[in-house]
């Protein structure tokens, strides 16, 4: 049988060290699910990122190995092509909405498959990221997903550098056919853990990151 392992972190505070914030990673949590591997890790990908040409899937079919393939990149046109599977359209689904569409085509071929699928590179061509610029540790562009918040941002990039102006910090964010900047306070949020200062992120976000002057 089977058996995964889940990991729950919470995150609190936060200080600088050698020259960047740190975030203590709180309260580990480590259990096992009798479930089969497969499907938490389809639970896990249930996010809105939309893939796009020139990402890169592995395609994972539960317990039929010949069907699986990985490292599989997306066509320019936004196709795929899998065992069993000619063409099937990609670009502007979910991983989850995908392997739900190569389900309904192998339905015909096996009895209930069960497919994930994994996104290992990211073009980035289809749009939906979020990007920081400026004073962070490893300033960087990310793909996006559903419930995506500044302090996951933070962390993702490493945190700010010492020289940093985190409270003058600001997104950059397309509204229609205007780009407009949203204020948000870094320092505040990690120094000083005004939790409601984490805001959901949006598709397209831009973090910017000033340099303080001293």
């Amino acid at each position: 049988m089977g058996h995964n392992l889940w990991v729950s972190l919470r995150v609190w505070g936060g200080w600088r060290a050698r020259g960047f914030w740190l975030i203590p990673l709180l309260a580990l949590q480590v259990g096992c699910s009798g479930q089969p591997p497969v499907a938490e890790q389809k639970s896990d990908l249930a996010t809105q990122y939309r893939i796009g040409p020139g990402d890169v899937l592995d395609v994972f079919v539960w317990r039929n190995p010949e069907l699986s393939v990985s490292a599989v990149p997306v066509r320019p046109d936004g196709g795929l092509s899998i065992p069993l599977v000619e063409d099937v359209a990609v670009s502007g689904k979910t991983p989850t909405e995908l392997a739900s569409d190569i389900e309904a085509e192998l339905a015909t071929y096996i009895k209930d498959p069960l497919v994930t699928i994994t996104v290992k590179e990211f073009s980035g061509e289809y749009g939906d990221r979020v990007r920081v610029i400026g004073e962070a540790a490893a300033p960087t562009a990310l793909p996006y997903r559903n419930g995506l918040r500044l302090l996951d941002l933070v962390i993702a990039v490493g945190g700010l550098t010492e020289f940093a102006a985190g409270d003058k910090a600001f997104i950059l964010r397309e509204q229609g056919e205007q780009r407009n900047r949203v204020p948000v306070k870094l320092d505040a949020l990690i120094n000083g853990g005004e939790l409601e200062r984490d805001i959901a992120l949006q598709p397209g976000d831009v973090l910017v990151i000033p340099e303080a002057w001293f």
